[in-house]
């Protein structure tokens, strides 16, 4: 395993970056070619997503790495989930792809529920959480209001889907990106008839369903003329984000959870088979497709989306991270608590507003000032992280011994001791580019390189150092999490 190139283009909801990774010797090093903003197109009472803009940003990468002269064996893209373009029968797209947080699904799943398919049906057949933008409830939305773009579409591919037919001209379905979108049957592993029918659609109206780690096609001639590069292959990795991060944690053994720490923190465990029960449907978790036929059984936890949406409320805070959150840290533990998944929290016009509103409205006062507010985000986080991790340990079939925090909120080192204090186990935080390196692996392992997962979580293990957490102060943090409950509920 001599010097093989990868390239990695990473897609999140606010930002993306193309990365290259360098596999040698048995370890792996990452370097970033390029970054780029992902932003939100409000227009005409919408949000959208710009395809051409990603696409574009891709291009300019793929000829810096002609520039540079590196001699990459594939490309690997991965996106956030459940979002979708549509395609028409000339092979065109229709038009940008709608954002998951746009409000026309605003009450549209609980409708889709009354009048199409029972929640429980529909739960049963998919195992997965719900949440009003999946994509199940994004397509009954614009069939319902009669889009023209949904009414004349041949194919609908999910966002990184998409974006590689614009680099090769194949439509596939990834495995592990359909698994979000409320529509996949994890026992057969094909999107459900009942409830494509449900919508107007058929599994024709979608790509062939493709496995993590399969070749899809190579640059089309078009694309190779633009860039100067030859026949490059484009492989389908886990093309869901945290599917690729999951396949990066470098855990020992078996006996661990997850937390996916970002815009989104999701926590779960990975299990052969998914969890589909009575108990998992009334707290909502998700079984969401994997890497080698596992499932990852999660729960969707608005993470640092509060955070992030706050710092650019806070005109005068601190714009260094550690400045900022060490004054947080200075504030009084558990003053003010939040229930970070609570419907107001979603995308208000303004989140500190919507902060202390909630904590008015539940008899705590109002806080105010940025380290405090700071400090009720972190506490608050720390908390429902517990109150999720007791439920995983519930459904493990196993004794979960670590967390694993990957991410960009892996470098919270002040977020990393909370987290280990409040659950009372060790947390390992690292790697922080955990979805580039699941997204590369992959590659590797399409072109022969690496073996199984467990093969690839040895080499990031050896090519990173993990900084462990130990837990303190637990009978402190059980107090607030009985306060927390009490708040919440």
């Amino acid at each position: 395993m001599n010097n093989k190139y990868f390239l990695a283009v990473d897609l999140g909801a606010t930002s993306g970056r193309t990365i290259v990774g360098t596999l040698n010797d048995g370890k792996i090093q990452l370097d970033e070619l390029t970054r780029f903003d992902n932003p939100i197109i409000e227009t005409n009472g919408h949000f959208f997503w710009d395809i051409f803009g990603l696409y574009s940003e891709i291009i300019k990468a793929l000829k810096k790495v002609k520039e540079q002269e590196i001699p990459i064996a594939s490309i690997g893209i991965d996106t956030w989930g459940v979002d979708f373009v549509y395609i028409g029968k000339d092979g065109g797209i229709l038009r940008n792809p709608a954002c998951y947080r746009d409000p026309h699904t605003d009450g549209m799943m609980d409708e889709y529920f009354k009048s199409v398919i029972d929640s429980k049906t529909v739960y049963d057949k998919t195992g997965i959480q719900f949440m009003n933008f999946n994509s199940l409830f994004q397509l009954y939305t614009m069939k319902k209001a009669g889009n023209s773009a949904f009414e004349c579409a041949d194919k609908i591919l999910f966002m990184p889907d998409c974006l590689s037919y614009m680099l090769t001209g194949k439509a596939v379905t990834e495995y592990t990106i359909a698994s979000t979108s409320q529509m996949l049957n994890p026992k057969t592993k094909q999107l459900d008839e009942d409830l494509l029918s449900s919508i107007g659609l058929t599994n024709q109206n979608f790509g062939e369903m493709t496995n993590p780690g399969t070749i899809i096609g190579t640059l089309t001639e078009e694309i190779q003329k633009i860039t100067g590069l030859g026949a490059v292959p484009v492989v389908a990795v886990a093309g869901h984000d945290t599917a690729s991060a999951v396949a990066a944690v470098p855990a020992r053994n078996e006996e661990f959870a997850y937390l996916s720490s970002g815009t989104w923190s999701l926590m779960g465990i990975e299990t052969k088979d998914a969890i589909i029960n009575d108990e998992s449907y009334d707290k909502n978790f998700t079984n969401e497709g994997g890497i080698e036929g596992t499932t990852r059984f999660l729960k969707n936890i608005c993470g640092m989306w509060l955070y992030e949406r706050c710092r650019k409320e806070w005109v005068d805070a601190p714009r260094e991270h550690p400045v900022l959150q060490a004054e947080a840290m200075k504030q009084p533990a558990f003053k003010y608590i939040i229930n970070p998944d609570d419907a107001m929290f979603a995308n208000p016009e303004r989140m500190v507003d919507a902060i202390q509103a909630y904590c008015e409205k539940t008899g705590q006062g109002r806080p105010e000032g940025y380290a405090t507010i700071c400090r009720c985000i972190f506490d608050s986080l720390a908390l429902r992280y517990k109150e999720v991790f007791e439920w995983l340990k519930d459904f493990a079939s196993f004794d979960i011994k670590t967390l694993h925090i990957i991410g960009g909120g892996s470098m919270n080192n002040y977020l990393n001791q909370m987290t280990a204090d409040s659950l009372g186990v060790e947390v390992l935080a690292g790697p922080q580019e955990g979805t580039a390196l699941g997204n590369i692996m992959l590659q590797a392992k399409a072109a022969g390189e690496v073996g199984d997962v467990w093969e690839m979580r040895k080499i990031i293990a050896k090519s990173i150092d993990l900084k462990p957490f130990h837990p303190n102060h637990t009978a402190e943090w059980d107090e607030a999490f009985a306060k927390y409950l009490a708040i919440t509920k």
